[in-house]
């Protein structure tokens, strides 16, 4: 009889839809939720710890009481997936259970003005850690290792099942001998499957795919990496990508559909031939729908690859077509200069 290899058993446990909680959005980590800002602050779980203000002193203490690192969590107070991370996630108690027995949390809010000393020895605020580690959706977790190496990020909210897949890749140490990306692929069901049909959108260009070609137009080339049978596909075009607001700024850019695990051909903006599967597993791309956006001379200026709704997703289009990347050291930062502007 054949026997499942103990490494692939953990990961199918990992990825299996177990769900504890009672609450609607919990059993359905896909469920369309209001990402505006939340009126109210957030309050961390209790079990999440503060800073000393150094992270070698944090990650002592964690492995003096035989955990194998530190993860910085790095949030907003009024962030909408954050909330969610919370509720989803973290409220899962095998979850829970697990980060909480090889890892201490450490919180940090990405404007905070506290100082901080990485491993490395080099000093920082909360606010410039957040930027040195390119934080630019929260949630986001940097896991360190028990010798304070950084080795593995996580950037913006995932469904459970995917957060918990992560925990599995740096618990495990596969980060050592593959990308999260191969390794999270082991655990889809097979391409016939993923290979299904894409949903069509008037604002996509048709094949032949050569992005060089559009260099020096004076647009930006948004790339949606997409796959068939996918419910959260589904979700950005019936949801955020229905709105008037999104499609006016997504018609002021080229726009490309593949799907990650065809052979399309496809010319990327460095003039490479390769295919539509290959180019996202380049890109180290595990998550569909992901979308990359590239200026008007081929450079990638941010991507959207985690859990993304309207509020996020219209910031981000603005973003891009208003060159914000020129005018702001990050992200972050170019949207709280438009709510400042705006109040």
């Amino acid at each position: 009889m054949y026997k499942i290899p103990s490494a692939l058993a953990a990961l199918l446990f990992l990825l299996s839809p177990i769900c504890h909680a009672t609450d609607a959005q919990t059993a359905d980590p896909d469920a369309l939720f209001d990402d505006t800002l939340l009126e109210e602050a957030l309050v961390y779980p209790d079990w999440f710890k503060l800073s000393m203000g150094d992270l070698n002193d944090d990650l002592a203490e964690a492995r003096n009481n035989g955990k194998k690192g530190i993860i910085t969590y790095f949030g907003q107070k009024r962030c909408a997936y954050c909330e969610q991370f919370f509720k989803t996630s973290l409220s899962d108690i095998d979850i829970q259970n697990y980060l909480r027995k090889h890892y201490d949390i450490i919180a940090f809010d990405i404007w905070g003005i506290d100082d901080i000393t990485d491993t490395d020895g080099k000093e920082y605020t909360e606010r410039e850690l957040s930027l040195h580690y390119k934080t630019n959706f929260t949630p986001s977790l940097v896991f360190y290792d028990i010798d304070g190496t950084p080795v593995f990020r996580l950037r913006g909210f995932y469904p459970p099942y995917k957060f918990r897949a992560a925990l599995q890749f740096v618990v495990e140490e596969f980060y050592k001998t593959e990308k999260f990306s191969d390794y999270f692929a082991r655990a889809n069901p097979g391409e016939y499957f993923l290979l299904g049909g894409l949903t069509e959108r008037d604002f996509f260009l048709e094949a032949p795919y050569d992005l060089s070609a559009l260099i020096g137009n004076g647009k930006a080339t948004a790339v949606f990496f997409e796959q068939g049978n996918c419910h959260a596909c589904d979700l950005l075009h019936s949801a955020p990508l229905s709105q008037e607001l999104s499609v006016q700024e997504i018609e002021k850019m080229d726009t490309i559909q593949l799907n990650m695990w065809a052979d399309t051909p496809v010319v990327t903006p460095q003039g490479k031939l390769t295919t539509a599967k290959e180019w996202a597993k380049s890109l180290e791309l595990f998550y569909a729908p992901s979308i990359v956006f590239f200026d008007d001379k081929g450079k990638e200026i941010i991507r959207v690859d985690s859990v993304t709704y309207f509020y996020r997703l219209w910031g981000v289009l603005d973003y891009v077509n208003r060159r914000g990347y020129d005018k702001s050291t990050d992200y972050q930062e170019w949207r709280l200069q438009q709510r400042e502007v705006s109040q």
